[in-house]
């Protein structure tokens, strides 16, 4: 018998419980939160099919159906399991300073054991699973496993600092903390405001990319990131947490110039090609709304109405010391 799920627990790799009568078996070691329960975080829990009753019998009338035979066809190369993006469970060990890595740096033999291993087990599961955007037919097969692999380097790193965070405090100024849905923590760093409601600083995992954004119960699915002009609603993200005394915000106008800013930027994400991201906010309608902006950007990005608004005049997150 599995033992009932129950928050502020370390789960690791093999743990099943039980909760609301299901039982689920853990895909990402994490330290639980009270909003994070098994039937929400199917990027965290994977649930297993329910026990067959003692003493039910299957009905001997229902008819056999046929076992197929998968033999391979003279020259087709024999598959020795399920497809890369079709494993449940991770069986094969990922170093930490091998997760740092880019899927492109890895030899072609590690990538082979990684795939026949579930090695992109989560990263596989969190895209089908429709937790991010993904366009699926716009990408070839090598550039669907690189995704996969950021999205699960990423949520490891958000879920190990996350649980750091909860269980030794903050350790710098300000920390990215892993949030699901709407429930977000405590000393959050405001963003903007929208009529009347704060918003906060949000970013998130997308097509290859940490994108930066905005967060808050208002939102469809509480988190919001802007990529390639559109929109994306994100559920599972990070929110930036600690001592509104320790940043302030720089204005500055046009493309970034970090030598001429006077300052050193808040660190928040990056673009597919590793190009760095900063936190911008501006105003836009009657919103003062958190987006991104970097060297390469000629103004700041903001996420809005549907789409990502360009705005010159910005102000630049950025440590007050």
């Amino acid at each position: 018998m599995a033992a009932e799920w129950s928050p502020g627990v370390q789960y690791n790799i093999g743990d099943v419980v039980q909760y609301s009568g299901h039982r689920y078996r853990i895909i990402q070691p994490h330290f639980s939160q009270g909003d994070w329960t098994p039937d929400a975080t199917p990027a965290l829990w994977g649930r297993l099919p329910d026990e067959t009753p003692q003493g039910y019998q299957p009905s001997y009338g229902q008819p056999q159906q046929p076992i197929e035979q998968n033999r391979p066809t003279l020259g087709e190369p024999q598959q020795s399991g399920p497809n890369w993006d079709e494993h449940k469970h991770q069986k094969v060990d990922i170093p930490h300073e091998e997760q740092q890595k880019n899927w492109w740096d890895l030899d072609d033999k590690r990538k082979k054991e990684l795939e026949i291993g579930g090695g992109l087990a989560l990263g596989a599961a969190l895209l089908g699973g429709g937790l991010f955007a993904y366009k699926h037919h716009q990408k070839n097969e090598e550039e669907k496993k690189a995704t996969a692999w950021g999205l699960q380097q990423w949520l490891s790193d958000a879920q190990n600092r996350t649980e750091q965070f909860h269980r030794n405090g903050p350790s710098t100024p300000v920390t990215w903390v892993l949030v699901h849905g709407k429930n977000l923590p405590s000393d959050l760093i405001p963003g903007g405001e929208a009529d009347g409601e704060r918003i906060y600083i949000a970013r998130g995992f997308h097509d290859g990319s940490i994108q930066v954004g905005k967060a808050s119960p208002r939102f469809k699915q509480g988190g919001v990131v802007g990529y390639g002009h559109d929109e994306i609603n994100l559920e599972t993200y990070e929110v930036l947490v600690g001592d509104p005394r320790s940043v302030r915000w720089v204005e500055h106008s046009g493309r970034l110039d970090l030598g001429s800013l006077g300052a050193r930027p808040v660190e928040a994400g990056r673009e597919s090609d590793g190009t760095p991201l900063y936190i911008a906010k501006a105003q836009v309608h009657n919103t003062i709304t958190p987006g991104k902006i970097s060297e390469r950007l000629d103004g700041a990005f903001i996420p809005i109405d549907g789409t990502e608004k360009k705005v010159k005049d910005y102000s630049i997150l950025c440590y007050a010391f």
